[in-house]
């Protein structure tokens, strides 16, 4: 064939090569230059000094009382995916609420599950919004307890703890902020601040109506001088992580059905049949291998990594302080993995972590996945898909790239359906109601790892673009097995365990709550 032919062989495969580096050029994460090796320093922050006898007094008379607050709730099913008892601990909700004293109580109607709006006027010159989510995850088969929802006490290595779905996601340290409420009403004649109550039962749905929920009061919440979500944050140990924010989200399903394309276009055909018929699966494994690296660990869908902003300087100085205590190998031993992608650790692994988007396969399926063996070519095949989003990128924007990318590769024919979507949120560190939530921490010896916001994903924008209000979420108290069987919360800690238990958790919202009280603002 000669020289020639040589040349023309060549060609394509140099033409090919050059458009696979270009790619990888293109698809290359940021590198974040950090500016200052300064760390953020929680203990600097003097502990809370005040001391409120007569509220800790009543907490611990009414323990038992407490601890059934906590077990009548958890005891309400309210599973949002089922519509699984959502009316009835919405009206629970409000019941005690209005037991409380607050003057105003409203169940709020919307498209989904409905939503509770109560109003404490305290007269005082601080408010504080208070967010809750009364709903719950549906129930594995495999607890230790043979009924979930029976608000079980039991007895571990820990001490007693309370297991049931809710328990600590998030109906237990919801119901002890109230329990706190209550303590400093019953003891002092009021509170120290007034309190908003916004709660929602489809959080663990995405919250698709909170909007709705919130939309009726908009002018008065945006008065407020923060947003407050009750949450242990607490491990076995009794260290705490306070993250100030969460990155955003999208989730979609991505679907190919046969067509005008190809492929089968009402049912299954015979497997044999693939050497003239496209092959629908096929085409969606295409799909979405085109949007990342072969390794699937770098985003191709060009313009992704952009809009991501670069760390500041006090998130970097939060990150530094991360990074000084980070201890990759007992991380990943908690999780069952071996190693982070890439080999990496410390603060580079803290930064991918926080700043890089991700795109994941949550499930995937088509055709026949039984037992034994049935050769067929299936006519449509799905995925479910979702991309954490870091400040920066928005999910209006990353749809459009996504769509943008699945045109460019031929991809038109596949169905993109969002389920849900919304941009992350965040705090600064030197805001009032973080400063008053560290100060709490520290005087009861649990000086927080801060962390400018958390990988996962909520729906806290509402409350940090919405409303724009600083947003805390967390408090003393621990528990574990959220979205899994035997959750629990620890109510009363064994000889020796550091984490807190209900008492202490209840003293320590109310001594937040004086503390933004007396907090200067901004």
């Amino acid at each position: 064939m000669g020289a020639t032919a040589g040349k023309w062989i060549l060609a394509p495969v140099l033409f090919l090569a050059s458009i696979a580096a270009t790619a990888a050029e293109a698809a290359k994460r940021p590198a974040w230059t950090f500016d200052t090796a300064e760390a953020f320093d929680a203990t600097a922050i003097p502990a809370y000094a005040g001391r409120h006898e007569a509220a800790y007094a009543y907490i611990d008379a009414h323990q038992p009382q407490h601890i059934a607050n906590l077990q009548r709730w958890v005891r309400q099913r309210s599973i949002s995916a089922q519509d699984d008892g959502i009316d009835d601990m919405a009206q629970l909700l409000a019941g005690d609420l209005t037991a409380l004293g607050f003057q105003e109580v409203e169940l709020v109607q919307t498209p989904g599950h409905p939503g509770v709006f109560g109003y404490y006027d305290a007269g005082a010159e601080k408010t504080l919004v208070v967010y809750m989510m009364y709903d719950v995850q549906p129930v594995e088969q495999n607890w230790q307890i043979s009924d979930p929802f029976a608000g079980t006490l039991v007895e571990n290595e820990l001490g007693t703890v309370l297991m049931a779905r809710g328990a600590t996601n998030q109906k237990g340290p919801q119901r002890a902020f109230l329990n706190a409420v209550e303590a400093i009403i019953r003891s002092e004649g009021t509170l120290p601040v007034n309190l908003y109550v916004v709660a929602e039962g489809e959080e663990e749905l995405g919250s698709p109506n909170f909007g709705a929920v919130l939309e009726p009061y908009l002018p008065r919440l945006r008065q407020a001088d923060g947003a407050f979500f009750p949450m242990n944050i607490q491990d076995r140990s009794g260290a705490a992580a306070l993250n100030l924010g969460v990155k955003g989200i999208i989730y979609f399903e991505l679907e190919a059905r046969g067509g005008d394309w190809g492929g089968p276009v009402d049912a299954e055909v015979h497997g044999s049949l693939k050497a003239l018929v496209d092959s629908p699966a096929l085409r969606l494994v295409q799909a979405i291998a085109s949007m990342t690296s072969a390794d699937g660990n770098t985003i191709e869908i060009p313009g992704y990594y952009d809009a991501v902003r670069a760390p500041t300087l006090d998130e970097q100085r939060l990150i530094n302080a991360l990074a000084a205590t980070q201890d990759d190998s007992a991380l990943q031993k908690a999780l069952g993995v071996r190693q982070w992608i890439d080999g990496i650790s410390g603060r580079q692994a803290l930064v991918r972590n926080l700043y890089d988007p991700t795109l994941n396969i949550n499930g995937i399926w088509s055709g026949y996945t039984g037992e034994g063996t049935k050769t067929i070519l299936p006519h449509k095949a799905t995925a479910k898909i979702d991309s954490r989003l870091p400040p920066g990128l928005e999910p209006d924007a990353a749809y459009r790239m996504i769509r943008a990318h699945l045109h460019a590769h031929g991809f038109d024919d596949l169905a993109l359906r969002p389920t849900s979507g919304y941009p992350a949120a965040a705090t600064q560190a030197d805001s009032p109601l973080v400063q008053a939530t560290i100060s709490v921490l520290n005087k009861y010896g649990a000086t927080p790892r801060v962390s400018p916001w958390l990988a996962g994903s909520a729906p806290f924008y509402q409350f940090t673009r919405t409303l724009g209000l600083p947003f805390v979420f967390g408090g003393l108290g621990h528990g574990s097995g959220a979205h899994a069987p035997n959750e629990y919360m620890l109510l009363r800690p064994a000889a020796g365990v550091r984490a807190a238990g209900l008492a202490d958790i209840e003293k320590s919202y109310v001594d937040l709550l004086h503390a933004l009280a007396a907090a200067r603002g901004e």
